[in-house]
């Protein structure tokens, strides 16, 4: 038995997954969001739980997600300088998928990692 397949272009730069301001598997955007549920922070203070992510990579995800929306960055007049990142009400929209998502990877984690022994052999 065949299925239809969709006529739905998922290359068109109009369709609405073509614009989702964090993909599946990038994971330091979804990691910036969850680290500024609490408040605001600086980018020392995110930087330090993601040791893995550098300053230019972090640099960059906090950027895609300002100009998404999702974060807000405010620069004090200060010395020395002092710049926060914050969530908009917009990047607040997010932290219910992502805790679906961490939900899933916690709940199906086991199978996972069995799964990738196995193809990798």
């Amino acid at each position: 038995m065949t299925r239809p397949i969709p006529d739905e272009d998922f290359f068109d730069p109009a369709c609405p997954s073509s614009a989702m301001p964090i993909r599946v598997g990038e994971k330091w955007g979804g990691m910036v969001v969850v680290l500024l549920e609490n408040g605001p922070l600086r980018f020392t203070e995110l930087k330090r739980p993601m040791r893995a992510v550098t300053s230019k990579v972090l640099t960059e995800t906090l950027r895609s997600l300002e100009r998404d929306g999702m974060v807000t960055r405010t620069a004090y007049a200060e010395v020395p300088p002092r710049v926060e990142y914050e969530l908009t009400d917009l990047g607040r929209t997010l932290l219910a998928p992502i805790q679906a998502c961490r939900d899933w990877a916690a709940a199906n984690l086991p199978a996972l990692l069995e799964a990738r022994a196995g193809w990798d052999g």
